[in-house]
């Protein structure tokens, strides 16, 4: 599919063309434009260490002078130009709400839908749009038709919204869940498929897999479990919260049947925007999660009847998609995944210090585990904030515990290394 991404890449014309004029109008769009130019030619593996190109983009972000940001795995700030945007969509709605959130701003909603198809590499006909990942997944957790006795195939390090949203279905109709229970972090392929592979029976009607493990950063082969549930007559829905524009992939490619993300995560689109994506031959096998006609109805749109929301948050999403765009989507990945194990590399050795996640890019990307022995990880977290004015957040899920630390565009690695003091200076004194 000829999608705009992949144009622009193939063109070389990832510089700040790709938003609109407004960008150029302020110094810093025109220096990271200046920037993009210069670096055209360089490879995005090379470009990540490039800490005088970064600065530019960091440029293009509002970021907080009084501390650290390092859970953007939680949500992510919205470069200048798409919360000008988000302001700009608001005040004039706000003249006229019911003429000009209707008739003109929501007039942006089927472009919208084009551009996000074109950058998950699938047709405009399978995107809904939604306010967050946990709305697209629960849309079709509780809308697709099953009965007392079917089984849902899905993991304790699942994210709790869906497995509550699960859990309530099990309670309610007597469908029966299935748990795999994943030693984390892993290396080995076999064994991550195999968890999932071998909780597979006749009655399995449904498979869940989580793209990323949120806490860990953990990569989960989803293509090939996707590929086993298949030759079983499964459906796969793939909760991609933290996947979509952290690293590069098409949907269609994994095989899915469902996908949700959010997009103030990764993309870095307004807070309350999300994506769903329904293959196009299932969309009439599933019940709107709101009230909006016949199940059987083929149109994707019959996932969005959610009444009057702000649409203002909504429209600003295109400026997010061109940003991602300008700064291109393997730039974007090499740096972040370069972030990540720059951070884990200094803090591995030293002594009580461990790193839970891995630091190959087909296992990882931006987001890490780190943990002190003997101390929880709300301790090394509060050490963080009150020495360092870092913030991060402490994980105890299930088997997962430690100290999430999720770098962005924005951070250098300056940041990084006050992390890196931070840490080890929990470590030596408690």
């Amino acid at each position: 599919m000829n999608n705009r991404r992949s144009f622009l890449q193939k063109a070389g014309l990832l510089t700040a063309s790709a938003l609109t004029a407004n960008l150029l109008q302020s110094a810093w769009g025109r220096n990271l434009d200046a920037a993009l130019k210069d670096v055209a030619a360089v490879a995005p593996s090379d470009l990540a260490t490039d800490e005088d190109f970064w600065y530019y983009v960091q440029q293009a972000y509002t970021i907080a002078p009084n501390f650290i940001n390092l859970n953007n795995g939680g949500v992510s700030p919205a470069p200048k130009v798409v919360a000008d945007a988000m302001k700009e969509h608001y005040d004039l709605s706000n003249q006229g709400p019911s003429y000009y959130m209707w008739r003109i701003v929501d007039q942006g909603r089927e472009p919208l839908r084009k551009n996000l198809a074109q950058l998950a590499g699938c047709d405009k006909e399978e995107i809904a749009l939604h306010r967050n990942a946990s709305e697209a997944l629960e849309t079709i957790i509780f809308g697709l038709e099953l009965k007392a006795g079917d089984e849902v195939v899905l993991t304790k390090q699942d994210y709790p919204n869906m497995i509550a949203a699960w859990k309530q279905r099990e309670k309610r109709e007597g469908i029966k869940l299935v748990w795999v229970n994943l030693d984390l972090p892993s290396e080995d392929e076999n064994y991550l498929v195999k968890q999932y592979t071998d909780a597979f029976s006749p009655k399995t009607k449904v498979v869940q897999i989580t793209h990323m493990i949120n806490w860990i950063g953990q990569k989960l082969p989803v293509r090939r479990i996707a590929d086993a549930a298949k030759k079983k007559n499964i459906d796969v829905l793939v909760d991609g919260a933290h996947t979509f524009a952290q690293f590069e992939f098409q949907v269609p490619d994994l095989n899915c049947d469902y996908f949700g993300t959010s997009l103030h995560k990764w993309l870095g689109a307004p807070i309350g925007t999300g994506m769903l994506y329904v293959r196009k031959e299932k969309i009439k096998n599933v019940w709107p999660l709101f009230g909006a006609g016949e199940k059987e109805d083929e149109d994707i749109r019959k996932f969005e009847h959610l009444g009057t929301r702000p649409f203002f948050i909504e429209e600003a999403t295109d400026k997010a998609i061109d940003f991602y765009d300008m700064i291109g989507a393997k730039r974007k990945e090499e740096r972040l995944l370069y972030l990540k194990n720059y951070w884990m590399e200094r803090v591995q050795n030293i002594p009580k210090v461990n790193v839970h996640t891995s630091f190959k890019k087909e296992f990882g990307c931006a987001i890490g585990l780190v943990s002190v022995e003997g101390k929880k990880p709300s301790d090394l977290d509060g050490f963080l904030w009150n020495n360092y004015r870092i913030h991060t957040v402490g994980i105890e899920w299930e088997n997962i515990k430690g100290v999430r630390i999720t770098p962005n565009v924005y951070t250098s690695t300056k940041n990084l290394d006050r992390l890196v003091e931070g840490i080890g200076k929990f470590a030596k004194n408690g």
